[in-house]
């Protein structure tokens, strides 16, 4: 049932989301970098596992290098935001699809996104 939901509130790349909407989808920091990565995926498919990787990954960059165990905590408590969080309304929106069999996530192109995608990341990393 939700697959069928699913194909109606997905954005296709002739349709240009709001600002309001990607402006909300990149107010937040882990959503960021999820869309980072997925953006860099050459078909825009990735593991969960290895979406939230490169979420500890990136925002390991940012702070001091810590022991195994808080970085094992860390991609759990990571994990579980993403999954209950952040990939939910990211699919809600219509930008990504989780497919929970697999566990994978998969990009859909959004142009008006990614100029803005793109702009935040050197904003952020440069």
């Amino acid at each position: 049932m939700r697959e069928t939901e699913r194909e109606s509130t997905r954005l296709s790349t002739d349709t240009s989301p709001s600002l309001d909407l990607v402006f909300d989808l990149l107010s937040n920091r882990r959503r960021r970098y999820v869309l980072y990565f997925l953006y860099d995926q050459p078909d825009g498919v990735a593991t969960l596992d290895d979406v939230t990787d490169n979420v500890v990954a990136l925002e390991s960059r940012a702070e001091d290098p810590e022991s195994m165990s808080e970085i094992d905590e860390q991609k759990l408590q990571v994990r579980t935001e993403l999954q209950h969080v952040h990939v939910p309304k990211l699919e809600d929106s219509g930008i990504l699809e989780h497919d929970r069999r697999s566990e994978t996530v998969r990009y859909w192109t959004q142009p008006t996104l990614e100029e803005w995608l793109e702009h935040a990341y050197h904003k952020e990393f440069a």
